[in-house]
């Protein structure tokens, strides 16, 4: 959810410090915060003003209507303060329907003023623009403020002025009191942009003779425009709605979404209740949750969240034990359920997935089975089968009782079985099917046409592509209402290779001559070709440092797909709509501040550019398509991306390609609070469009594009039948606010409810089913009725091409294996962690191994006892600097003066390293060991390397002698003498190093041939 309340005091601090305005704002700053730890003696020094004025004191927990309710204490001492605060603090209050503990408070100063004095002003956000909300009495009885104030909506990108102000918001406030009020308004505004609020509410706001007083406010920040913001706001923090506490765990896995590309939610809802979840998807989250709440588990609901957006098996470990942790604190007298759901994975490996729900659930093996947990899973998607496999022998293993379901059970279902509402089968039958496009389900060998060629990097030009109308002078331009063709051509923004080859795979399927992909754009690198396959062949696909000379290259392109991140998202789409030929745009990123996409949208309609997204998930056209488990009748159009979440995932896999023949198009108009295009210009494209009998829409909680279509249906500008479910119904059973899905959508006003929205969609005429379980039904008994009625022919189903799979998807799933070209003994770093010699890098850390640990796994392949390790460490520290004397230092040091880089100098030092400098090391470790191993006596060898008129490799030092020894030498030796159980090498060298007499064991050497006498025999 893009739109975050704050405190009070949060928002107050802003104004103080950011705001510009001639009006006398009084009481800068002058708030101090109250909780049950605060040390009033401290306070006092830090806000002496607590001691001689009259105050107010008022919980800061997002709290509304505090007068009303009581909790406000008014005109007193700071003792008086004291005293009420003892009433107050840490009790149990119930607000509505939720029940909370006040922990927070402000103090503030109190101000003496009349009721004439205070006036209401509220500034929040639409579709279309900013509204100014001001009304002349302002305070407790201000009632109805929508019906009573004065509003001026200030258009996207348009500036407020004093004089709009004074004309059209101040016309019942005294003549003395206006370029005040106008000039404080203006000057809200202008916050209000700047730090990218959404809700700014003053309530009352006085003025008197002294100047203007904020005394409450209520405010709300635009959350993704923190890389904005961050400057001025600081690290701000954002309170649970109350009647709901904030945990350190939503803590940590907020931290964790942050911190991946994956998605991540968690929201505890009752930690003492029975229903748990662990659901993937945004989407299918709310569904579960609907249908728990539908089936009488409200009270029970611990938790909502959701994991999604092909998360590691590390992240969906940490995500699972954390739920995990939370269950097993509190005993349940009936035990828990754990239902682990979601609809079919579009790109995400659910055996992957699922195998860091398994060690989750073996680490917790203990608790889970004293808490008596039950677990129902159900999943689909790539690799599914194993993931379900692998769930259901941990099940048998371990005797936690663990039901299993594919795709052969509706999504929902599980919930039933685990409420009690249905029977649990004993075996489902179970779909014999996987990935996407894996193989050919029909017993017909055919393929596509042999027509393609092997390479489309070329520009093609179409005269086939229709245009936006152009409009008349001075009218926005007219939008283009057929989107896509089966030749329509993009540009996809960003090296998402993985959704462009997801794209040529159904443009392939579909049969399509030609790729749909023209081009990619990605400024992070030069211009080159990317591979890519096109069925069995290889093709190339240019890729361009900037988006002119794609435009320019391929004018057949009509459509951008933008995968730019939601810092770029804006910039990009801005510069794509700048060419005329582009009619349509697709912008994938979720995060986009909401003032960035309303400026995206005012621009797009001037344009006659039509935007799916943000946060959009996918489209699909496929003229004449029959949905069925992502196998796709031919000929087929154009396709979005990687189609997934809740248009793919659940309403065309799940739902539509099981009770009808087909979809004509679909279309994800995506999870932010203001999408690019409604659903409203969608349903109309498709009531003018012949090939479209019916139309089924999925709406969610929060905005009111629904009652658009309730106005068509009555208007009779829809007349085609209307199948529609708005989801997130449960959260009027909540006590307190929940967001659902990726950008937590939440109701604003009753109207805003999936209930009310489904109520008036019923009542306009469009058919709603009872619950989310009985859409099928009701999408099968309106398209049953069309086809009764000739409306509809049933399209013969065709059968599908093969597409290959690739071969690192099919090693991923385990299907094939091919011998590694290089292999290593010492580390892999291949899985999802880290392994040195086969230990993971978590227990490395987790078991403290230390340096001298880690390097004995990487040198010895093995874990070395606690000396050894501690003698590798010291053998580091005794030579972590050499110093200058010595050539090799030396030589980078010249190199270094003479002007050469890094790299340079110390390649000149590195080079230097021989027999008499560094390399002394391995012929040390060398000579001594042959002569030790051969049987040669110590006399025996110092006679024949003289013999040989060779050198005894460490052996002498120009400083360093009997009568001055090398005191690191010395301690190397003591501790290896009491350490080591045998030092047999050692003592040849101390017998070599008697018979030389004058010189000395030089350090290099007792370094080398002491960890030779680890291997050759450890101590047990």
């Amino acid at each position: 959810m893009s739109a975050k309340a704050i405190s009070e005091q949060t928002g107050k601090e802003f104004l103080y410090k950011y705001m510009c305005t001639s009006a006398a704002v009084q009481n800068r700053s002058l708030c101090a915060s109250v909780t049950a730890e605060t040390d009033w003696g401290r306070l006092t020094q830090e806000h002496p003003w607590l001691l001689t004025k009259r105050l107010v004191v008022k919980p800061d927990q997002l709290i509304k209507r505090r007068g009303k309710l009581g909790l406000v204490g008014i005109n007193l001492d700071l003792q008086g303060v004291q005293q009420w605060l003892k009433a107050h603090l840490m009790r149990e209050t119930t607000v509505g329907k939720a029940k909370g503990i006040l922990k927070n408070f402000l103090i503030e100063p109190f101000v003496p003023h009349t009721q004439e004095e205070e006036f209401y002003v509220c500034i929040y956000a639409t579709r279309e623009g900013d509204h100014v909300l001001f009304h002349h009495e302002g305070g407790v009885e201000v009632g109805d403020v929508d019906a009573k104030a004065q509003r001026l909506m200030v258009a996207v990108d348009d500036k407020l002025s004093d004089a709009q102000v004074t004309e059209q918001l101040l016309t019942h406030v005294p003549d003395d009191k206006k370029e005040v009020l106008a000039s404080f308004i203006v000057g809200l505004f202008s916050l209000y942009e700047d730090l990218y609020f959404t809700y700014l509410e003053i309530n009352p706001l006085v003025v008197t003779g002294d100047g203007v007083y904020i005394l409450d406010m209520a405010a709300k920040i635009d959350a993704t425009a923190e890389y904005i913001c961050k400057a001025k706001w600081g690290d701000v923090e954002f309170p649970p709605p109350f009647g709901r506490e904030a945990y350190p765990e939503e803590a940590y896995i907020a931290d964790l979404d942050a911190k991946s590309g994956a998605s991540l939610k968690l929201t505890l809802l009752n930690p003492c209740g029975r229903i748990w979840t662990m659901v993937a998807g945004g989407g299918a989250s709310v569904v579960y949750s609907d249908t728990i709440c539908d089936l009488g588990g409200v009270d029970e609901l611990a938790n909502y969240g959701e994991y999604s957006g092909a998360p590691s098996e590390q992240q969906t470990y940490d995500y699972a034990k954390t739920i995990l942790s939370l269950m097993t604190r509190k005993k349940h007298p009936q035990g828990k359920i754990l239902i682990i759901g979601g609809s079919i994975a579009n790109f995400t490996n659910v055996a992957a997935t699922f195998k860091g729900i398994v060690r989750a659930i073996k680490d917790y093996l203990g608790p889970l089975k004293e808490h008596e947990v039950t677990i129902f899973v159900r999943r689909g998607g790539p690799n599914y089968q194993e993931g379900l496999r692998v769930m259901g022998e941990v099940g048998k293993t371990t005797g936690i009782p663990i039901h299993v379901f594919g795709t052969e059970t509706h999504m929902t279902a599980i919930v039933g079985m685990a409420l009690g509402h249905r029977p649990i089968p004993n075996q489902p039958p179970v779909d014999a099917h996987t990935a996407n496009f894996l193989l050919n389900a029909s017993s017909s060998p055919m393929t596509p046409a042999t027509t393609r060629t092997a390479s489309f990097s070329e520009p093609r030009t179409s005269n086939d592509v229709t245009p936006a109308k152009k409009s008349k002078a001075g009218l926005p331009a007219a939008k283009a209402t057929t989107l896509f063709r089966k030749d329509t051509k993009t540009i996809v923004w960003g090296m998402q290779t993985r959704a462009v080859q997801g794209m040529l795979d159904f443009d392939y399927v579909c049969s399509r001559e030609q790729p749909s992909v023209a081009a990619m754009v990605y400024p992070f690198t030069g211009d080159h070709k990317q591979k890519f396959y096109w069925g069995h062949k290889e093709i190339l696909i240019p890729v361009y440092k900037n988006m002119a000379d794609a435009m320019k290259k391929h004018p057949e392109v009509d459509v951008m797909i933008s995968f730019a991140s939601l810092r770029s998202a804006f910039d990009s789409t801005v510069e794509a709509m700048q060419y005329p030929q582009i009619h349509t745009i697709a912008i994938i990123a979720e995060g986009i501040p909401e003032a960035q996409t309303r400026k995206m949208i005012k621009m797009a309609d001037e344009k006659g550019v039509t935007i799916i997204g943000p946060a959009t998930v996918s489209g699909l056209v496929t003229s004449n398509v029959i949905v069925y488990i992502r196998v796709y009748r031919c000929p087929g159009c154009f396709k979005i991306g990687n189609t997934g979440g809740m248009l793919d995932n659940i309403l065309l896999n799940n739902i539509i390609s099981r009770t009808t023949d087909g979809v004509y198009e679909g279309v994800a108009i995506g999870g932010d609070r203001y999408p690019g295009s409604t659903f409203m210009d969608h349903v109309l494209r498709y009531q003018d469009t012949p090939g479209v009998e019916m139309i089924v829409v999925l709406g969610e909680i929060g905005g009111t594009e629904e009652y658009k279509i309730c106005q068509g249906i009555r208007e009779g500008r829809i007349t085609k039948p209307m199948v529609c479910w708005c989801i997130g119904t449960c959260a009027t059973m909540f006590a307190s606010e929940v967001q659902f899905g990726h950008a937590g959508a939440c109701a604003h006003q009753a109207s805003e409810t999936a209930l009310a929205k489904n109520q008036a969609l019923r009542d306009a005429g469009a058919y709603v089913p009872k619950s989310f379980d009985e859409l099928g039904d009701v999408i099968r008994t309106v398209y049953n009725d069309l086809v009764a009625k000739g409306t509809i022919i049933p399209a013969q189903e065709v059968p599908p091409p093969t597409v290959p799979m690739d071969y690192s998807w099919a090693r991923e799933l385990g299907l094939i294996r091919k011998p590694a070209s290089f292999m290593t003994s010492i580390c892999d770093e291949r899985g999802q962690e880290l392994l040195y010699a086969g230990m993971p890098i978590t227990e490395v850390f987790k078991e403290e191994m230390g340096l001298g640990g880690v390097l004995g796994l990487l040198w010895f392949q093995r874990r070395l006892p606690r000396y050894a390790c501690q003698f590798i460490e010291m053998c580091l520290m005794v030579t972590a600097d050499h110093g200058p004397a010595v050539s090799g230092a030396h030589n980078t040091i010249v190199c270094a003066r003479a002007g050469k880089d890094l790299i340079s100098s110390l390649t000149s030092g590195l080079l230097t390293i021989g027999d008499r400098f560094g390399g002394a090391l391995d012929a040390a470790a060398k000579q001594f060991s042959k002569a030790f191993d051969s049987g040669m006596l110590p006399m025996e060898f110092v006679n024949k390397m003289k013999k040989d008129g060779k050198l005894i490799m460490g052996i002498g030092h120009r400083v360093k002698s009997i009568n001055n020894p090398d005191m690191r030498v010395q301690i190397l030796k003591d501790f290896v003498k009491q350490h080591f159980s045998s030092t047999q090498l050692l003592d040849y060298a101390l017998d070599v190093e008697k018979i030389t007499t004058s010189k000395v064991l030089f350090k290099w050497q007792c370094e080398d041939f002491l960890p030779v006498d680890i291997l050759k025999k450890q101590k047990p």
